[in-house]
Order: structure tokens, then C-alpha cells, then sequence
């Protein structure tokens, strides 16, 4: 699919969801990103697919990324439409709270919201750190306990 393509599906997917809010107002203020979990199609797919089942209500991203302007910082209120392994939509969340606390600091709860593998908190370190660690090495960083990290929450509000 061209880029072309890819944004006129966003968009359209974007306007129906639009036209389930309840008021004018809502929808001239509503914003979103589009993006996709993950640094691979095969995990954008799965980690969408679990935001769509509604497994996965919570997400972690490392701070300096945002940082650096590599990618937008979320927002409270703001709509995310969460995008396949090949860019297309898959549904459509709203972040609800956001905290940045050190990598070592991310708790259990968290780590189980993110519905990934055996939602423990020792599988959620053991994956992130090999994603985050891979991050940091693309921002010219070190790796530590210490680094910062985005914990989000969102809502599933479209499929």
C-alpha cells in the first residue's frame, strides 16, 4: 500500500471513529498519532492485537526517546490509533494517566496491564530491557536501572 493509501485509511478510520463522539465539541477537539507497539511487524501485530482484545491496557516507553524528539510525547486525553504490522488500523485507545518512574521502580501492576507473556514483572524486565537496551544504543546511550520510562494507561474506545 502507498503512504497515500495508508493515510486516506488512517483518516477514514479516524472520521468513523469521530462519529460515535456524542458532541461537535468533542470531535473538533479530539487529536491522535498513529503508530504501531513494538520495532517489528510480527510484534506491532501481536501487542495490537492484545490492545484490541483488551488485554493490553498499558504501555512503557523510554523517556529519552521522546527526549531526543525521536517520537511525540503522549498526552493525557489524547487518542492513539493503533496500527497493524502493516500500517493499517486496528483500533483506537486514549491515554488516562502517564508517570515516568526509573526502569527498577516499574511495578508489578504495570508489568500485568501490559498483558504480555506471563504478565509477571520478571518477564516484563527481561523483555523490555532488550528492547529499551536496543533504544538506547540507537540515542548514542547507556542502559541503566535508573533510565527513565513512560508507564501509560489507556482506554480501548474504537475496533
Amino acid at each position: 500500500m502507498t503512504e497515500d493509501g495508508q493515510a486516506q485509511l488512517i483518516e477514514k478510520f479516524w472520521h468513523s471513529f469521530l462519529a460515535t463522539l456524542p458532541s461537535a465539541q468533542e470531535r473538533e477537539r479530539a487529536k491522535y498519532q498513529a503508530w504501531a507497539f513494538g520495532n517489528t511487524p510480527e510484534l506491532a501485530d501481536r501487542l495490537g492485537e492484545l490492545v484490541r482484545r483488551g488485554v493490553k491496557t498499558a504501555t512503557a516507553a523510554l523517556e529519552w526517546v521522546f527526549d531526543e524528539g525521536k517520537e511525540p510525547q503522549p498526552a493525557v486525553g489524547e487518542y492513539s490509533i493503533i496500527l497493524d504490522g502493516r500500517g493499517q488500523p486496528l483500533c483506537i485507545i486514549q491515554t488516562t494517566e502517564l508517570r515516568s518512574v526509573p526502569f527498577s521502580e516499574v511495578d508489578p501492576e504495570h508489568a500485568f496491564l501490559e498483558g504480555e507473556g506471563d504478565r509477571s514483572l520478571a518477564y516484563w524486565r527481561e523483555v523490555h530491557w532488550s528492547y529499551f537496551k536496543e533504544e538506547c544504543r540507537s540515542l548514542g546511550r547507556t542502559p541503566d536501572e535508573r533510565m527513565p520510562i513512560v508507564c501509560e494507561r489507556f482506554r480501548l474506545v474504537y475496533k
